[in-house]
């Protein structure tokens, strides 16, 4: 074993010593706004992230659709942006991202924990996380919601944290933590802010999180990963507690970068 993470090491510490590619920079500063507002050391670790990334997984393009850089290096940036400054966190279980030109149709069973109603048959998919081996996702909604800074909503960022909330095994909305004496704050607060949604949606309130939330506590955990990093200025203020839990679990601070981007 011991013989084998070595050999890991030393082929990532190649990718991370490569070259990285000026075209592919100029992909990310254009499609990957969240870039530009990162200190220059962060800078440097996504890209060793993005090399290693690229190195390690493969992309297949389905529907007709011919894989180009651009695609690659888009998604592989937005999936390492929610690896930086978590060391040895690689998306263990991943191993294809499937890439379909435009939203696709796919077979589904749904089970709605707000309703508990359950929903079989075909539905129209902008992405999905498969627990082992694969990552689906629309090209299409990839571009939409990457240069859309603002919108809230982000597919890449999204199947990826599904992609570590299911590192354990299995999909519940409680990722590996960085410590064990992290879980209990965890399943307090997240466990509070998933019920209030829940019942905000019961009385037809109007909610700043995404009612797709409620779905249940694994795609909670995938929406507010967006809002986390799409308008995280509005979740800091509106869910403190909720915010610092996510900046412990990613080691990042998106508001504060946000408001200092916009001085």
């Amino acid at each position: 074993m011991s013989l084998l993470f070595g050999l890991k090491n030393s082929r990532r510490k190649s990718f991370r010593g490569r070259l990285f590619p000026p075209a592919w920079l100029e992909i990310i500063r254009r499609n990957v706004p969240y870039y530009r507002l990162l200190p220059e050391e962060d800078r440097k670790e996504l890209l060793g992230d993005i090399l290693v990334f690229l190195g390690e997984k493969r992309f297949e393009g389905c529907g007709g659709l011919e894989m180009t850089d651009e695609i690659k290096v888009t998604i592989a940036a937005q999936a390492c942006i929610l690896l930086l400054h978590r060391q040895n966190s690689d998306y263990p279980r991943l191993e294809s991202i499937l890439v379909y030109p435009y939203a696709y149709m796919a077979r589904g069973v749904r089970r709605s924990e707000g309703t508990g109603m359950i929903r079989e048959g075909d539905e129209v998919r902008a992405g999905e996380s498969w627990l082992r081996g694969a990552v689906v996702l629309s090209w299409d909604d990839v571009k939409k919601s990457s240069r859309d800074v603002h919108g809230g909503h982000n597919v890449v960022l999204h199947e990826f944290a599904h992609q570590l909330d299911q590192e354990s095994g299995v999909a519940d909305g409680a990722p590996v933590l960085p410590s064990s004496s992290m879980y209990v704050a965890w399943a307090r607060v997240l466990g509070k802010e998933y019920g209030q949604l829940l019942k905000d949606i019961d009385h037809q309130r109007r909610t700043d999180i995404d009612a797709y939330g409620a779905t249940n506590p694994a795609e909670f955990f995938a929406v507010v990963t967006e809002c986390f990093f799409e308008k995280p200025v509005e979740l800091r203020e509106r869910h403190p507690g909720l915010y610092k839990e996510l900046k412990l679990f990613y080691r990042q601070d998106p508001a504060s970068l946000r408001v200092a981007g916009e001085a």
